[in-house]
């Protein structure tokens, strides 16, 4: 009698490749969702520190400061509903006569600042400061000045409150 030897094949079955696949399948639509939810956060966040609404608020902030800072403690002109404000500086580092004056106010959607001469009231210059304006008041109070900036682009909106006080004599 012959004896028969019983061969074992190597391999999987069907049914272990299709565990295996359906798994694999599972792991790499998890990882595909966790990367675009990933992505999609990103551009979210990206969006909202670089619009323009928050370079705006910054330019504006900086540029306020800056120039009210600056300015003389001589004096501060309001607008009564606050909707421009004025400060004197020296032309020349050297002067000592306040000559120049610097006034903020808001139209049209864009905040403005103008340069001008008090000796004849003639406005040197006048340059946008920051655009997607919703609204603005200016407030004053001895040396200090303030302003409360409303941005607003449809999508992301901004208040911004910048307050400096006038250091130059």
């Amino acid at each position: 009698m012959l004896k028969r030897k019983h061969r074992t094949q190597r391999g999987f079955t069907l049914i272990e490749l299709a565990m295996a696949a359906a798994i694999s399948s599972i792991m790499i639509l998890g990882v595909g969702v966790l990367l675009v939810d990933s992505q999609r956060g990103w551009i979210r966040m990206y969006n909202r520190i670089y619009s323009d609404v928050v370079t705006d608020s910054y330019v504006a902030r900086k540029t306020f400061d800056a120039v009210v800072r600056n300015a003389s403690r001589e004096n501060l002109l309001l607008d009564e509903y606050g909707s421009w404000l004025e400060v004197y500086y020296y032309a020349d580092a050297n002067s000592t006569v306040v000559d120049r004056y610097a006034r903020f106010y808001a139209a049209n959607g864009q905040l403005s600042i103008e340069h001008g001469s008090l000796a004849h009231r003639e406005i040197l210059t006048t340059s946008i400061i920051c655009g997607n304006v919703q609204g603005c008041v200016f407030k004053a109070a001895g040396r200090s000045a303030q302003m409360i900036l409303t941005l607003d682009n449809g999508s992301q909106t901004a208040n911004v409150v910048s307050s400096a006080v006038m250091h130059n004599k």
